[in-house]
């Protein structure tokens, strides 16, 4: 049986219980309620009559044994009870004596007789009203004492039929079932209109479907590997699976508004919007690519789902590839121009050119003037930032900048990290590059590169602190530090999922993790000055307990 006949079922059956109680209640009491209102408009025609004094004198003259039926038949009694009985519509209307002979009744035949039912109680002064059966049939009956001077002379008897009353009672039962039957047929409508309604809110779906589908649902849903979050149109969470949780860094959302979830205002806006394209973003330590899409059926918004995907160790992969890859390519240059440079060498010396032979050797070992090695580079002991540092140089140099390194570069001992560092110092020096080399086309007057990028780096105890300045236009945002939100970038559009803009940010996620921290210094900006001048922005880095021996310190 469908869902909609089974509400529609109970409903009605709800409905019929329901009516058949009450109702039930309100029939079973319709005779006596009928009955009371009958024997106290009985009573009241009786007081009303009995108070008349002209019926108090009359009973008073007709006392005793010795009446005339036909005298009383003519006399006013008869008269004033008959009228009496036109007027209320009353069985009967009977006035009797002080010894229950009846002056006034309504079959003359009847008249100076004793009445059919015992009238002590009245002649004793009381009122009473029963139910009893006389000469006219079944009746409620009132009888009330006719005083005269504080004497009871008689008894005034007034009577409603109960065939009046059952029939009164078959109307107003009718009536009942009449309203009865009106409530269940709005009840049947009613619930017609709830069942259709259900079959909207559940997309014709029937139990047993919605059943299987929830099962189905958690079962696809906590399988996933991607995080998924749905929030209905009113901006409720109504489903979010355990990978979502852990990648958003959720607690207990379903039942609440997303506004209240405190998500980064990047992935709010994909939420809000529809966004098919993934886009990058960070959580805490976590680098995420969320996309999301809008869900209708029957033509009516249901919400949207957010789909979370986790780049964390892609991104972080791919920074240290991008530094393997730079050094490996450095090595692989300097492989070949030193080759290049042994062969100049040989042919310089087997043909007698000593003294450029001397000033070539002098150019190599960067002791001479024209060298080309990068400045400094001794002080940096530790042997992966030295290669790395190498490695750079030639980088900056292909992308027509030079790298240098600050006067008080000072790095002995070991590294514990190396991968973080050199992960956070590429990413610095890189967009250095970048910045500074927006200018490389102009040159300085001294014939030097116009781009400049400055790096300085020195450790005290097991910490390391970078320093990164280069000759760019400087940071032109109003907040400087709005450099290090996710998908903030300068630089052209590229083909990378989730879009760029996303280096910087993870870089601080990483220092902040070891309990570290990346700021800007100073946003840069400065026109005024020669090109090769730093007048861009400066970038420090401090990254704690990174050194595994304190050999050298500020």
């Amino acid at each position: 049986m469908r869902l909609r006949t089974q509400v529609l079922l109970l409903q009605l059956a709800v409905i019929a219980v329901s009516l058949a109680v009450g109702f039930g209640l309100v029939i079973s009491g319709a005779d006596d309620r009928v009955r009371d209102e009958y024997a106290q408009r009985a009573l009241a025609i009786a007081q009303s009559v009995a108070a008349d004094a002209d019926v108090q004198a009359e009973v008073a003259a007709h006392q005793g044994q010795n009446l005339d039926a036909a005298e009383l038949g003519s006399g006013p009694l008869q008269a004033e009870a008959m009228s009496v009985r036109e007027r209320t519509g009353a069985l009967f209307v009977v006035i009797g004596n002080d010894v229950g002979l009846r002056l006034a009744h309504p079959e003359l035949d009847e008249l100076a007789k004793t009445v059919s039912t015992d009238p002590s109680n009245a002649l004793s002064g009381n009122e009473e009203v029963t139910t009893d059966r006389g000469t006219l049939g079944e009746s409620v009956r009132a009888k009330v004492p006719v005083f005269d001077g504080g004497r009871v002379v008689g008894f005034v008897s007034v009577g409603v039929s109960t065939e009046r009353l059952a029939s009164e009672t078959r109307r107003d039962t009718i009536a009942t079932v009449l309203i009865a039957l009106a409530a269940l047929g709005v009840g049947a409508v009613g619930s017609a209109l709830l069942a259709r309604r259900w079959r909207r809110l559940t997309l014709g779906l029937e139990p047993d479907e919605l059943t299987e589908l929830v099962r189905e649902q958690r079962a696809v849903l906590h399988s996933l590997a991607d995080g998924v979050l749905a929030v209905d149109s009113g901006g409720v969470v109504r489903v979010a699976n355990d990978t979502a949780l852990t990648l958003l860094g959720l607690t207990d959302p379903i039942g609440r508004d997303v506004d209240e979830l405190g998500l980064t205002p990047r992935i709010r806006g994909v939420l809000a919007e529809p966004t098919p394209e993934p886009v990058a973003a960070t959580v805490g330590d976590r680098v995420v690519l969320v996309s999301s899409h809008t869900v209708e059926a029957d033509g009516r918004d249901l919400g949207t789902v957010l789909s979370v995907i986790d780049r964390t160790d892609v991104e972080r992969l791919t920074q240290e590839v991008d530094s393997i890859r730079a050094m490996s390519t450095a090595l692989r240059a300097h492989r070949h121009e030193t080759a290049n440079r042994m062969h100049v060498l040989a042919g310089l010396v087997r043909h007698g050119h000593t003294d450029e032979a001397s000033r070539y050797l002098d150019q190599l070992t960067g002791s001479g003037p024209d060298s080309t090695l990068l400045d400094g580079l001794d002080n940096v002991g530790e042997p992966h930032l030295h290669a790395f540092l190498d490695a750079k140089s030639a980088h900056a140099r292909e992308r027509g900048a030079t790298l240098r390194l600050g006067d008080q570069t000072w790095v002995q001992g070991a590294l514990r990290e190396p991968v973080v560092v050199t992960t956070v110092l590429g990413n610095l020096i890189d967009n250095a590059i970048d910045a500074s080399a927006e200018g490389a086309a102009e040159a300085a007057a001294d014939g030097a590169a116009a781009a400049v990028v400055e790096v300085e780096v020195l450790t005290d105890g097991d910490d390391m602190f970078i320093t990164v300045a280069d000759s760019g236009p400087g940071i032109g945002f109003d907040d400087p530090a709005q450099i290090f939100d996710e998908g903030v970038t300068t630089k052209s559009p590229t083909g990378v999922v989730g879009g760029r803009g996303m280096g910087l940010s993870l870089s601080r996620q990483i220092v902040r993790r070891i309990g570290g921290d990346i700021w800007v210094a100073d946003p840069g900006g400065d026109d005024d000055g020669d090109a090769g001048e730093l007048r861009g922005a400066v970038l420090v880095a401090r990254l704690p307990a990174v050194m595994a021996d304190d050999t050298g310190g500020i």
